[in-house]
């Protein structure tokens, strides 16, 4: 097994302990909690430290990868600063599991090249909005698929042992507002930069391709939930179901495209 393999599978089996250890007898924020939390960071931010050392990657389980490491960071973050946020863990830690397994899966497809007009430092801004833009989204989904079960929990009056383990729903609510106006802002910073990038690159400031698209409609969707938030009061399962849906829509546009393009054509 080559060094490449290797910490691939590293930072794939550094993610299995933050999967499971939510499902133990007594759940708490303790030591070992915070242990496996700062394993399930290492593990995918080593890993994506190497594939970008030399220069960015266009591929798309390097994009996976490095959306996973930010989502574990941003988690982490988000733990320290709030009380309930760590009981997201069930939900979030399996998901990003998955994601491993799959960029492990896509590891050596064919990449799509990248800009080779616009400036490196411009470039490098970009991708990193990008990767923000996930990581934030990732949580803000997170905590409304929480709140969202939570809720449909107490409707059945029908507890399970996963809801058990989640936040209470305004405390997912809450989170998940303040985690969409963030994402809001990172991802117009991430329109912007990407259309000053399209510029340098071709002259044009649109293109208007799946993934523009895609970005535009979902920064509208966010822009519009947290207006009818203020204004209408929307809240429940109909505010959960269109972060979801801004969250699917960034995902098909930024992992979707590059799936279709270096996977299923290539």
């Amino acid at each position: 097994m080559s060094m490449l393999s290797s910490l691939n599978l590293a930072a794939l089996v550094s993610l299995i302990p933050a999967a499971l250890l939510p499902f133990r007898t007594q759940n708490q924020r303790d030591s070992w909690f915070w242990a496996v939390l700062a394993l399930a960071v290492l593990g995918p931010l080593l890993w994506s430290v190497s594939l970008f050392s030399e220069n960015w990657s266009a591929g798309l389980a390097a994009d996976l990868w490095a959306g996973i490491a930010a989502s574990m960071i941003l988690f982490t973050g988000v733990c320290l600063l709030e009380r309930q946020a760590w009981r997201l863990m069930p939900l979030l830690s399996p998901y990003l599991l998955l994601l491993g397994l799959a960029a492990s899966l896509l590891a050596g497809t064919a990449e799509l090249p990248l800009p080779d007009n616009a400036p490196g430092a411009w470039l490098d801004l970009h991708i990193l909005v990008s990767v923000g833009v996930i990581a934030t989204l990732t949580l803000a989904a997170v905590a409304a698929l929480g709140s969202f079960l939570q809720s449909r929990a107490l409707k059945l009056k029908k507890p399970n042992r996963l809801t058990r383990l989640l936040p209470a729903v305004a405390d997912s609510e809450r989170l998940s507002e303040r985690l969409l106006a963030v994402s809001e802002l990172i991802l117009g910073l991430g329109l912007a930069t990407g259309m000053a990038t399209q510029y340098l690159e071709s002259g044009n400031f649109l293109k208007l391709d799946h993934k523009t698209l895609l970005s535009l409609l979902a920064f509208a969707v966010i822009g519009l939930l947290l207006i009818g938030r203020r204004v209408c009061g929307v809240r429940g399962q109909m505010a959960a179901r269109v972060v979801l849906l801004a969250y699917l829509l960034i995902i098909l546009g930024y992992f979707g495209v590059k799936f279709v393009h270096q996977v299923l054509l290539s």
